[in-house]
C-alpha cells in the first residue's frame, strides 16, 4: 500500500519525490514490493504511463539480478500486467520466479506438473491460484517440522504425489498419513524458535532451562504463540519437559519474573513484557481502562511489581468503594475485603463489618459477591450481627456453593444446632425448596452420622426422587453418586426397619436415574440385611468359594477402576465437539453400557450365589458338588464333576449343574442306569468333588 503523502505527490504530478521514495524502498531489505507495484499502478491511473513503466522495469531488473524471487512474485502479482501485458509472457515469468523461489527443487517441479500450472497459461487468476497451492504444499516439504492438532510436533518424511498425501513422523505416536486437502488445516509448520519444535530437536536445552531459568522457559513458550496463554495452556505446551510432579514448584519460580504479566479476566492469561518497566507500564494502562472487578484482579496479581503503582491502585479502589457503597453494596464489600487482603483496610462505613451490619439482607448481599468474599463474609457475620444464626439458616436454603454451606453448617452445629435441625427438616420435607441445599445435605450426610438419624426412610426416598427430578438437573450427578458404595443411601440402610426396607426397595425399583449396577447393588444390600424381602422364586447360583472370590474381585475392579475410567473417557470425548459425529464419544458410551450391564449382572448373581463346600456334600446321590464315575458294558469309564456355571470347564469334565447332561444325572444313585451321548452307562461311584 502507498502512503497518503506519495498519493498526494502523484496526484499533483510531483514525480521526482515519488521516484526518490520508489528507489529508497527498492534499496531496503526486505524489499516492499507491494509498495512498488502500487506506485506503478497509481502512476498509470494518473496518466504517467511512461514514468510507471520506467520505475517498474527498473524494479523488476533489480529484483531478478538480486535473485529476490519472493519480492518479485509480489511485484508481478501487484503490477505484472503492466510489466508483461501479454498473459503468456506474464505466466512464464510467474512460473520462473516461483521455481527459483523454491531453489529449483525437484518437488516444486513435480508439484507444478501435478497441479497443471502449464495448462491454460493465458488464465492469469488461475495461474496465481495454482502458484499459491504450490507454495502451500512446498511449505510442508520433507524435513519440515510441523504441529498437528492434538498430537504435538512431528516431521514430514515424505510427499506422495500419487496418493496426494504427506507422511508425518510423530515419534511415539507413530507415522500418520495426511491428505493434501486436510494438510492446510491439520499441519502447521513451526518456526525454529517454537517451543514444540525445540522439544523435538533439542529437548535437553529446554530441560536445562527448566532447572536453571524457569522464567526464560516460560518466555520461550509465550514467544511461540501469537496470543496470550492460560496457565493450563502453558502447562500443556511444556508437557514432557516439566513433569506433573514438578509443575507447582516450576511455576512458582517462573511467576517471580517481573516480565511475566497476568491479564485480567475470567480465564487468566499470561503474556511476556519486553522489560520490567514495560510490564509495569502495561499494568498501569490496563488498570486505568479496567472495570472495578478487573482492577481487583490486577491489584492481586500485579500490585507487588511496583510499590508506587500499588499505592495508586489502592487509592483508586478506595475511591471506587465510596461510589459503590450506595449503588452496589456487594461490590463495595468485594473491594473492601480485597483492599484488606492487600494490606490497606478500609475504616468507618466502608469496613467489611460495617457493610454487613448495615445490610437489610446479608444473605442477598453476600450472594452477589465473589466466592472468596462470601466465605469471609459468613465468617465475620456472627461478629457483625447478633441475629447471625437466623441469617445462617436462610443461607442454607439460598446459598449454592458447597464449601460455603459447610462453613455455615459447622458454625450452626457448634453454636446453634437447633437452627441446623430446622433447616434439615425443611429440606427433607420439601427438597425442591432448595435443590442446591438438598444436594449439599445428601453429600454431607455421608460423613455426618447425626444427619442420617433424621427420618432415614424419607431421606432415602427423597434422594432417589430428586435424582430424577428436572428441578435438580444441575445436581443430578452429585445425587446419583450417593447411591455408590460409601454414599448416603447405603449408609441409611442400617437405620431402617423391615417395613421401611420394603418401601426403600420399592423406591429403588422405581428410581429413573439410577444406573442398573447401582440399582442391583442397593437391592442386594437391602436384601442381605433383610433376607425376608428376597423373592422365593429366585434360584440359587452354586459356585466354589474360589469362583465367588474371583467374581467379587471382578466386580470391585469394574466399580472402582473401569467404570470411573470410562466416565472420564466419556467427559473427554464429549469435550471434543459434535456428539453426532464423535466416534470417541459413541465408543465410550457403548463401553459404558457394557460395563454397567456387566456390573449389574455380577451384583445380581453374587446376591444369589451359594458356596459349594466339599465337606458338606452328600454323596449318596449325584448332586451339585459331586464327582461321578460312569461305567459302560465293555468297561469304558467316563468321569464328570458337577459344579456351578462359574466353574464349568466341559473340556475337563467339569459341568455346570444347569447343563443338559448334568440335569440328566442329578439325583441318580450308584447302580442306576444313565445315557450319555447315546450310549448306556451305569453309575459306578459318587464322591465329593474334593
Amino acid at each position: 500500500m502507498i502512503d497518503a503523502a506519495t498519493s498526494r505527490q502523484i496526484a499533483a504530478g510531483e514525480l521526482d519525490p515519488v521516484a526518490d521514495a520508489f528507489v529508497a524502498r527498492l534499496a531496503e531489505s526486505p524489499v516492499d514490493a507491494v509498495f512498488l507495484g502500487d506506485v506503478g499502478k497509481a502512476l498509470v491511473e494518473a496518466g504517467q504511463e511512461e514514468h510507471a513503466d520506467f520505475l517498474l522495469r527498473m524494479a523488476d531488473d533489480h529484483l531478478r539480478q538480486g535473485a529476490a524471487w519472493r519480492p518479485r512474485l509480489q511485484l508481478l502479482r501487484r503490477a505484472g500486467a503492466l510489466l508483461y501485458p501479454e498473459p503468456l509472457a506474464l505466466h512464464e515469468e510467474i512460473v520462473r520466479s516461483l521455481l527459483a523461489a523454491h531453489g529449483g527443487s525437484d518437488l516444486a517441479k513435480r508439484l507444478l506438473d501435478k497441479l497443471g500450472l502449464q495448462r491454460a497459461p493465458d488464465d492469469i487468476p488461475k495461474t496465481w491460484e495454482k502458484a499459491d497451492r504450490v507454495d502451500e504444499l512446498m511449505a510442508l516439504a520433507p524435513g519440515t517440522v510441523v504441529a498437528m492438532e492434538g498430537k504435538g510436533a512431528g516431521r514430514v518424511t515424505e510427499v506422495n504425489l500419487q496418493l496426494d498425501s504427506f507422511r508425518v513422523d510423530l515419534g511415539a505416536l507413530g507415522v500418520l498419513s495426511v491428505g493434501f486437502a486436510a494438510a492446510k488445516k491439520m499441519l502447521r509448520p513451526l518456526a525454529p524458535h517454537h517451543v514444540l519444535r525445540r522439544k523435538l530437536e533439542d529437548p535437553a536445552a529446554l530441560v536445562a532451562l527448566k532447572a536453571n531459568d524457569p522464567a526464560e522457559l516460560v518466555r520461550v513458550v509465550l514467544a511461540s504463540y501469537d496470543e496470550p496463554l492460560t496457565g493450563n495452556e502453558l502447562r500443556q505446551a511444556l508437557a514432557g519437559t516439566v513433569d506433573e510432579a514438578e509443575w507447582t514448584s516450576f511455576w512458582n519460580r517462573a511467576k517471580k519474573s517481573p516480565q511475566l504479566v497476568a491479564l485480567p479476566g475470567a480465564r487468566q492469561r499470561y503474556r511476556w513484557a519486553d522489560s520490567a518497566a514495560s510490564a509495569v507500564a502495561g499494568v498501569r494502562e490496563r488498570f486505568a481502562a479496567a472495570s472495578w472487578r478487573e482492577r481487583l484482579d490486577l491489584l492481586k496479581g500485579d500490585g507487588a511489581r511496583d510499590p508506587s503503582m500499588k499505592s495508586e491502585m489502592v487509592a483508586s479502589l478506595a475511591e471506587e468503594a465510596v461510589q459503590l457503597r450506595g449503588a452496589d453494596p456487594a461490590a463495595a464489600l468485594d473491594v473492601a475485603l480485597a483492599l484488606e487482603r492487600a494490606g490497606a483496610p478500609l475504616a468507618g462505613d466502608l469496613a467489611p463489618e460495617a457493610l454487613l451490619t448495615a445490610s437489610d439482607d446479608p444473605v442477598r448481599l453476600l450472594g452477589a459477591t465473589s466466592r472468596a468474599t462470601r466465605e469471609e463474609g459468613y465468617r465475620r457475620l456472627p461478629a457483625a450481627r447478633g441475629d447471625w444464626a437466623t441469617w445462617y439458616e436462610k443461607a442454607l436454603l439460598r446459598e449454592e456453593e458447597p464449601k460455603v454451606l459447610d462453613l455455615v453448617a459447622d458454625r450452626l452445629t457448634a453454636e446453634a444446632r437447633a437452627g441446623l435441625d430446622r433447616v434439615v427438616g425443611e429440606l427433607l420435607t420439601a427438597p425442591r425448596k432448595s435443590p442446591a441445599g438438598f444436594a449439599w445435605l445428601a453429600e454431607r450426610a455421608a460423613r455426618d452420622e447425626s444427619l442420617l438419624q433424621r427420618s432415614p426412610l424419607r431421606f432415602f426416598q427423597q434422594v432417589l426422587a430428586s435424582a430424577g427430578d428436572e428441578a435438580f438437573s444441575t445436581h443430578r450427578k452429585r445425587l446419583l453418586k450417593m447411591a455408590d458404595s460409601g454414599g448416603t443411601l447405603p449408609r441409611l440402610l442400617p437405620l431402617l426397619d423391615a417395613a421401611q426396607a420394603a418401601q426403600a426397595e420399592e423406591a429403588v425399583g422405581k428410581a429413573p436415574g439410577l444406573e442398573q449396577y447401582q440399582r442391583e447393588a442397593l437391592k442386594n444390600a437391602i436384601q442381605l440385611r433383610f433376607p425376608e424381602l428376597r423373592q422365593e422364586a429366585e434360584q440359587p447360583l452354586y459356585a466354589t468359594p474360589e469362583a465367588i472370590v474371583a467374581k467379587k474381585e471382578e466386580l470391585r475392579r469394574l466399580l472402582e477402576d473401569e467404570i470411573p475410567a470410562n466416565r472420564k473417557a466419556i467427559e473427554e470425548a464429549r469435550a471434543l465437539g459434535d456428539l453426532r459425529e464423535n466416534f470417541e464419544y459413541k465408543s465410550a458410551r457403548q463401553r459404558h453400557e457394557y460395563l454397567a450391564a456387566r456390573a449389574a449382572g455380577l451384583h445380581r448373581d453374587l446376591g444369589r450365589a451359594r458356596p459349594i463346600e466339599a465337606a458338606k456334600v452328600d454323596s449318596s446321590a449325584i448332586r451339585v458338588g459331586t464327582r461321578v464315575v460312569l461305567r459302560g458294558p465293555a468297561g469304558e469309564e467316563r468321569a464328570f464333576t458337577l459344579l456351578g456355571p462359574w466353574d464349568s470347564q466341559p473340556e475337563q469334565g467339569i459341568l455346570s449343574h444347569e447343563s443338559e447332561l448334568a440335569t440328566s444325572l442329578l439325583g441318580k444313585e450308584v447302580g442306576d442306569s444313565v445315557t450319555v451321548e447315546g450310549k448306556g452307562f451305569s453309575v459306578a461311584a459318587i464322591q465329593p468333588f474334593r
